[in-house]
């Protein structure tokens, strides 16, 4: 007889930006994963949630990230709800049925110590086809043929390959991460793919999609790097990832980080200055070539003024080619 008892599990989507790079926290999985796979995979953070021990589930959360890093978090939001059947491997062998909860926080990395165990990584290093900021990614292409050969005549997924991947005159959509994800998924172009079937890899594309993770977290983090996208336009969140002082520049190259697109110069500067988001402090930026730097602090006052103090003219999409 199955084991039909419930297990419930917190992880945490931890970003920051680095030198112009998205980056997000992962963790050494500690040979659970190797049930599915080859080899170790990186992990999201996570914990169990302990009915005895913890008073809620950010509680939990906190406490486990605390536990794998050695470091208290800041801004936290829960993310999803993520139930999948057969989302973690070991369920397969008898094990309990996994529910997590999903939360997103935002960190600074030169602020935040990790551990033994925990390590961080490049956002676009798992979603190569995010990187917009130098054009048009090149596996695209590749992908684009993919996908068509795997919708062949049928219309309504074309239709989805089209409006995921910004193909024809529907142009990019930023915010579309999950969506992109769960498609290739869907196509088998995907490692976790046929590391959730337990079977060996048989397309070859998935070499060159992006590096897996242990169970269901590249999905996770893909749900976690939406969220913020969209919150962009109508939450300060930007300004978790950034020293309490920062020049324009820095800010906009944030921005294009996180969005993985260039943005307008002039156009950007010119909109956050009309947006009440940033007051000048009356100082110099004194470690950049040329001309020094003003600097910016968070306008504070705005949350008061506005119901969605964010970065409204941010509209995520770009041209296609």
């Amino acid at each position: 007889m199955k084991n039909s008892n419930l297990a419930l599990g917190l992880n945490a989507v931890v970003l920051a930006v680095t030198n112009d790079q998205p980056r997000v926290l992962t963790v050494r999985t500690q040979g659970v994963d190797m049930i599915s796979s080859t080899e170790p995979l990186h992990a999201l953070p996570f914990g169990s949630f302990d009915v005895n021990q913890d008073r809620t589930l950010e509680l939990c959360m906190r406490r486990s990230v605390f536990e794998q890093t050695d470091k208290e978090l800041g801004y936290v939001e829960q993310l999803y709800t993520f139930a999948d059947k057969g989302r973690d491997p070991r369920e397969r062998l008898g094990g309990n049925r996994v529910v997590s909860i999903g939360y997103l926080t935002l960190a600074q990395e030169q602020h935040f110590d990790v551990s033994e165990n925990s390590s961080w990584a490049n956002c676009f290093d798992y979603f190569p086809w995010e990187d917009w900021r130098s054009g048009r990614p090149e596996v695209i292409e590749e992908v684009e043929v993919a996908l068509f050969n795997w919708a062949q005549g049928n219309r309504e997924l074309r239709e989805r390959v089209e409006i995921c991947f910004g193909l024809g005159n529907v142009g990019w959509d930023a915010y579309k991460v999950l969506e992109r994800y769960e498609l290739l998924y869907e196509a088998q172009m995907i490692p976790e793919f046929w590391i959730d079937i337990g079977k060996p890899i048989e397309n070859q594309i998935c070499e060159r999609l992006g590096k897996p993770m242990a169970f269901d977290h590249r999905r996770i983090l893909a749900t976690g790097l939406s969220r913020v996208r969209g919150k962009l336009r109508y939450r300060p969140v930007v300004f978790e990832l950034i020293p309490e002082t920062f020049t324009l520049l820095q800010l906009q190259q944030v921005a294009e980080a996180l969005t993985g697109l260039q943005l307008h110069k002039q156009n950007f500067r010119r909109q956050i200055e009309h947006s009440g988001l940033v007051e000048g402090t009356g100082m110099n930026n004194q470690n950049t070539r040329g001309r020094p730097a003003e600097l910016f602090r968070f306008r504070k006052a705005v949350l008061r003024e506005r119901r969605a103090p964010g970065m409204a003219s941010l509209h995520g999409r770009h041209k296609s080619q």
